[in-house]
């Protein structure tokens, strides 16, 4: 064996040990003064893929440098431009054109291959490297080395790559000029390039050139076609394409079908998709390609994006039933993504556990879906446990997992928690980003908390975090939440000029901010901060000013949307100026912005108040024709309006319609209703709307409470006092109930039994109610003589009073002292000092407490002498 053979055999034993074979390399080739041509020709490709493969960059430039020091022989060209064609295939493009740059200028006469071209072209498009592809393209011009079809193809590809469209379209049509012919791939390629820059359709022409040409399309044009076009929702163009692919022979693929299936499930169109995949699982009798597990992936996607979980559990059973080969991470991930979003947080914990069983670890994306349902749920101390389980699988938590837990504690207002997982985050060495830091600040002002606010304001831009426009929108939002709106404009105002640093007007905390204004990252205000400004203006009535705003977003060409828009449609209907919320509107429609719910209630509530019920109408019909679907506040700004209106029939017709429509009304819709039909003395009809409330609301205390107080206003008191002994039958709150009118009428009518009886089912439910309720009944019993049954009354309202019972509720629940209640009650003193000449009331109370004697516990003074100042002493 001889020396040559041995340094070949020994390199590529030596090839995953590369410092080693460079050292044999050195000594045997590099220290020889004259390598023999064979040596050099069968050692130099093995050291080079070594060294490159080692990105042993010195040990390569030595390498070159050696090779040119042997210029002398004829073929060190040939191992010059070898080691070039390595590195560039290698992914060392810069080091590949840098050598070969020096080639070209020591050795001008000897011209390279066609092929180490292409090479060197291939490399620099893979890498992006627009300026080495055109001076690559203009030195093989000039070398006169002719290009290929596959040179032309790369530089199409390049300058696809980089956003060139056009440039590459000419170098297409261009190609026959240079002497080659363009084929399916050249074209291919610049389709692929429209399609992913947006432009399908002129990737359309491009197809039809090819056909003009001669060249028939393959699968890789046509489902480059069909997928963009499935991508924008031109089906039936897609569909279309699908046609012109099989009449020109070629059978649509799987990929086809994927790129159509996934465009259904993104447009929410389920069951033609599944019509699709179906048909592609049915491939023996229509002969389609099969299913593959992209398909069953984007399947599942699409039924859980469309909340559609039965489906999506149903295929998931099949994915499993295929020896599971069509259930991978992605899918499960899919699967628990679908189960969070519907809150099934137990079959979450079951899919975990089962993933876990099959050995397919949870990656971060599961555990930061699944932490992300928790949060959602309000299950902070599961996420907390999720967190450390993660931790103990090996698997890290990110800034997502980190961000995700953080925002969950500031949704519920745990603001030091909140704290406590930014500390913890940056104590791991994941450090927050301006999401996270964003998350806490808008927690802060929500809160209240506007110095830990600044506080949270100077650490990140201490620690460098970018103050972005977001940054400073969530400061507007929070400083006009907190009645600072002056200064919240003052800030906005200020990012014009300073950006970012405009925050420092916030306060001494920002002093280094303030200094560096000109080194303040330029956050400029946008739609969002105007929006919360105009809003904020028109809340507290300075239109003016929100005009004025209104003018300068547009003369900084920031267009309004539908947000600014209601904002003064609802200011100005508040304040009756119809027509002005009329202008707004028309204008609104001019700049193309959607009308929303909001819009059309802001409007119905302006033309309310003015009881034009015409007009309302006629927006209803429009919001219909638009797909606005009128709400409950929609419906009771209607029925208020017929009910003044005396059209209490056609305001009960609403109810009618709102059930039908699946918008069940509200208490205050029905309170509307009984409070017209008592009005108008219909009793009967005003009982119907009662049973109707309780069948849709419930047993609510507010439905019971209207009702009794219109049967007593309208003079029906048995029935009221039926409807009284329900309510206390289903122990509901009685403090809206006047009850006490009713004692009084009972009394004024010398019915005392029934007064009587209301008083006893009072105090037999256990409710606390106002004593001065006695008063009338005490009266009447003494005015008849029965003196024995008042001064038990008597004994009863004193032991209330004393006992601390004034709440009109069972007595579980506390509510102000009673001498508090009476010191308020004008009713009770009234009662109790009135000189009407008898002042029974008064004497029974003198009975009862001289009947008491020494263990008595309020001792009552004279009328003249009783006063305020003795409540309070009490």
């Amino acid at each position: 064996m001889n020396q040559t053979t041995k340094l070949t055999t020994a390199l590529l034993k030596n090839s995953n040990n590369p410092e080693l074979a460079w050292l044999l390399f050195h000594r045997i080739i590099l220290s020889n003064p004259s390598p023999s041509s064979s040596s050099l020709k069968k050692s130099i490709p093995i050291i080079s893929r070594t060294l490159a493969r080692a990105k042993m960059i010195p040990q390569i430039d030595t390498l070159h440098q050696h090779l040119l020091l042997h210029k002398h022989l004829q073929s060190i060209t040939d191992h010059l431009f070898a080691l070039v064609q390595i590195l560039a295939k290698s992914g060392l493009t810069d080091k590949a054109i840098s050598q070969f740059r020096s080639i070209r200028t020591l050795f001008p006469g000897t011209a390279p291959s066609a092929y180490l071209y292409n090479v060197l072209l291939e490399s620099s498009v893979r890498e992006g490297n627009s300026d080495s592809v055109s001076w690559l393209y203009k030195e093989m011009v000039f070398s006169g080395v002719r290009p290929e079809t596959y040179t032309f193809n790369l530089l199409i590809s390049g300058l696809c790559d980089s956003g060139h469209l056009e440039d590459a379209r000419k170098v297409l049509e261009k190609m026959s000029e240079r002497g080659c012919r363009p084929n399916e791939f050249s074209f291919g390629i610049l389709v692929r390039g429209y399609c992913r820059a947006g432009f399908a359709t002129q990737g359309l022409e491009i197809l039809g050139q090819m056909r003009s040409l001669g060249v028939v399309p393959n699968e890789i044009v046509y489902n480059s076609l069909i997928s963009t076009f499935c991508k924008e929702g031109r089906i039936d163009e897609a569909e279309d394409l699908v046609e012109k692919m099989r009449e020109d022979g070629l059978a649509p693929n799987v990929i086809t079908f994927n790129s159509r299936i996934a465009a259904l499930c993104s447009e929410g169109k389920m069951l033609e998709a599944s019509r699709i995949f179906r048909d592609m699982q049915m491939d023996q009798e229509l002969g389609l390609p099969r299913p593959n597990i992209v398909t069953f992936n984007l399947m599942l996607k699409g039924f859980c994006k469309a909340g559609m979980l039965e489906e999506a559990e149903t295929l998931v059973e099949t994915m499993k039933r295929d020896d599971g080969g069509f259930m991978n991470l992605e899918s499960y991930n899919t699967w628990l993504m679908g189960l969070v979003g519907k809150g099934k947080m137990l079959e979450v914990h079951q899919v975990l556990n089962e993933m876990v069983n099959k050995g397919m670890e949870p990656d971060i994306y599961s555990y930061n879906t699944v932490m992300n349902g928790m949060c959602k749920n309000g299950m902070l101390s599961d996420a907390r446990k999720l967190m450390h389980l993660m931790e103990s699988c090996g698997v890290r938590p990110d800034t997502v997992t980190y961000s995700t837990l953080l925002h969950g504690y500031c949704s519920k207002g745990k603001v030091t928690e909140a704290n406590n997982v930014l500390t913890e985050m940056i104590s791991n060495s994941c450090f927050p980003n301006s999401y996270t830091c964003n998350i806490l600040l808008h927690s802060l002002f929500k809160e209240r908390k506007i110095s830990e606010a600044e506080s949270l304001l100077q650490k990140m831009s201490e620690r460098g975090f970018d103050l972005d426009t977001v940054t400073c929108n969530i400061v507007i939002d929070g400083l006009c939440e907190n009645g600072k709106l002056d200064k919240a404009i003052e800030i906005a105002d200020g990012m014009w000029t300073h950006g970012s640093a405009a925050l420092g007007d916030l306060g001494n905390l920002f002093v280094d901010l303030v200094a560096n204004r000109n080194n303040a990252k330029k956050s400029l205000p946008d739609l969002v901060s105007y929006s919360i400004i105009i809003k904020r203006l028109c809340k507290v009535g300075r239109l003016e000013e929100a005009k004025k705003k209104f003018a300068e977003m547009l003369r900084r060409n920031i267009y309004p949307d539908s947000i600014i828009y209601n904002a003064f449609i609802h200011s100005y209907s508040k304040l009756g100026k119809i027509s002005s919320a009329f202008r707004v509107l028309k204008d609104m429609e001019k700049k193309g912005c959607e009308k929303s719910l909001l819009t059309y209630n802001s409007v119905i509530m302006g033309l309310a108040s003015k009881s034009q019920i015409f007009e309302i109408y006629g927006l209803l019909e429009e919001m219909r024709e638009r797909g606005v679907f009128p709400n409950v506040y929609t419906y009771n700004k209607l029925m208020r309006c017929l009910c003044e209106a005396g059209q209490t029939n056609d305001a009960l017709s609403l109810i009618d319609e709102m059930l039908q429509n699946g918008n069940l009304p509200n208490i205050y819709s029905f309170e509307m209703l009984i409070r017209a039909f008592c009005g108008e003395g219909e009793f009967r009809a005003a009982q119907e709307v009662f049973e109707i409330a309780l069948s849709v609301c419930g047993h609510k205390e507010a439905i019971y409470s209207v009702m009794f107080n219109e049967l007593l206003l309208g003079g029906e008191f048995m029935e009221a006092n039926k409807l009284f002994e329900a309510a206390l039958s289903k122990r509901l709150n009685i403090g809206n109930f006047k009850y006490k009118d009713l004692i009084d009428r009972f009394c004024k009518e010398e019915k005392l039994e029934e007064a009587s009886d209301v008083l006893k089912k009072l105090i037999s439910n256990g409710y606390n109610f106002d004593p001065a309720s006695f008063m009338p009944v005490i009266d009447g019993l003494g005015t008849k003589g029965n003196k024995h049954e008042a001064d038990e009354l008597a004994e009863k309202m004193l032991k209330m009073a004393s006992e601390d019972r004034v709440t009109n509720m069972i007595c579980q629940n506390k509510g102000m002292s009673s001498f508090e209640k009476l010191k308020k009650d004008a009713d009770w003193k009234n009662l109790l000092h009135r000189d009407d000449g008898s002042g029974i009331a008064l004497k029974a109370l003198k009975r009862v407490q001289k009947g008491w004697g020494q263990g008595s516990i309020i001792g009552f003074a004279s009328p003249m002498e009783m006063s305020t100042d003795y409540w309070e002493s009490s």
